[in-house]
């Protein structure tokens, strides 16, 4: 890969940072506290000679959008062609404006689309219709699927929750669950891949080193959780209408959730036992971004100094989750068009409790950025590989 770059300077508030391409150096302390940032601005990235031939399945949608943008930027992946039934015949730059820079193939049906023409494929239809597309593709292709169709392990429960019955149970057999960083070494030799969803993003990646490592109690675990409208993804709703949403907020899902069955089985792996929770989402009247805050009982004898001296292990050497500087509270703001989740814990107020929030960009590490990330790893190169852009802001 070649690129014509400049580099510039940027100050946010504690440490110094260095980045480059592909390598990223520890934070040091300068100048009053400051965190003084230096990256390379790549103004043209110049793709591999022979690119991995990438196909996207429903490229309308919003997380199929951000696909084509992350991968714009990408240095080995090169799209090959777009679906999306409804718009057949158009260009993605009349669908979505902001990517008519790109030089991309029309778009088509799902029927025409030729997979031998591709080495890897990202699902990003709506759920309900992915299974029997991709029980249909060459066995060969690399698959990751966005959808929520092959999360659930236990199809039974996928009925349960989906109100459908599983369309493709064998190909549930071989796949693996994406979540990047507590199964990478699974995800490296998957063929499918079932991203996870935005909401269990944001609460497994905070919890499940702390349940491994016995340092919170599995029971009541409190989860509240607030998401941008695109969550809700881009077909028109009456709920999701300017005067419906703004200048408000309103729980959906209560109790009954789709992903509640997926976040329990992230988390019952984790602990070797059934976990319960009890979650409740909520609507934001903003377009993009999630944050989640988690109420546990922490185990007898841990303090929240454990707590927060464990995930800073866990974490210290990843690049897209970090443990923030102890009492700042994460926000949305600092996450946004970015694939990071900043998280944090503090001492609740009822003895023996702590509080755990941790953001995201729904869209970013909650659905695109993370699927881009394990295809990285499929294909076995750096995950972070296309995905260093730091957080938009303001």
């Amino acid at each position: 890969m070649t690129s014509s770059s400049t580099f510039s300077s940027f100050c946010v508030d504690s440490g110094c940072l260095w980045k480059e391409e592909m390598k990223v150096f520890k934070a040091k302390r300068r100048n009053a506290g400051k965190l003084f940032v230096k990256c390379s601005l790549t103004t043209k990235t110049q793709k591999a000679e022979k690119p991995i031939r990438i196909g996207v399945l429903g490229a309308s949608g919003y997380t199929g959008s951000e696909i084509v943008r992350l991968l714009a930027n990408h240095p080995h992946f090169g799209i090959n062609f777009l679906t999306a039934d409804r718009k057949a015949g158009q260009s993605l730059s009349s669908v979505f404006p902001h990517l008519i820079t790109q030089d991309l193939p029309n778009l088509i049906a799902v029927k025409d689309a030729d997979f031998s023409s591709v080495d890897a494929v990202f699902c990003c239809l709506p759920h309900g219709t992915t299974q029997d597309i991709i029980k249909g593709l060459p066995k060969n292709l690399k698959i990751v699927d966005l959808s929520a169709d092959f999360r659930l392990r236990d199809i039974s429960e996928y009925e349960q929750w989906y109100g459908q019955a599983h369309r493709a149970p064998d190909l549930q057999k071989e796949v693996v669950y994406g979540m990047t960083e507590i199964l990478r070494d699974e995800i490296k030799d998957a063929r499918l891949v079932a991203n996870p969803g935005c909401y269990p993003t944001s609460i497994q990646l905070p919890l499940v080193p702390l349940i491994k490592g016995n340092l919170i109690e599995f029971r009541n675990i409190i989860i509240d959780s607030k998401s941008g409208v695109t969550g809700a993804g881009r077909g028109a709703k009456e709920a999701n209408m300017y005067a419906e949403l703004a200048e408000g907020i309103y729980s959906y899902g209560v109790t009954r959730h789709r992903h509640v069955p997926e976040i329990e089985q992230g988390l019952s792996d984790a602990a070797n036992s059934k976990i319960t929770i009890s979650f409740t989402p909520h609507l934001m009247p903003i377009i993009r971004g999630m944050q989640s805050t988690i109420y546990v009982e922490m185990a007898s004898g841990v303090t929240v100094e454990d707590l927060y001296q464990h995930l800073k292990t866990a974490y210290k050497d990843e690049e897209f989750v970090i443990l923030l500087e102890k009492g700042i509270v994460p926000r949305t703001h600092d996450v946004r068009g970015s694939n990071y989740c900043l998280m944090n814990v503090f001492p609740d107020r009822i003895p023996g409790r702590a509080i755990i929030v941790s953001v995201i960009d729904n869209l970013l590490k909650g659905a695109s950025g993370q699927a881009v990330q394990n295809l990285n790893l499929m294909l076995g190169f750096p995950e972070s590989t296309g995905l260093l852009s730091p957080a938009l802001f303001p």
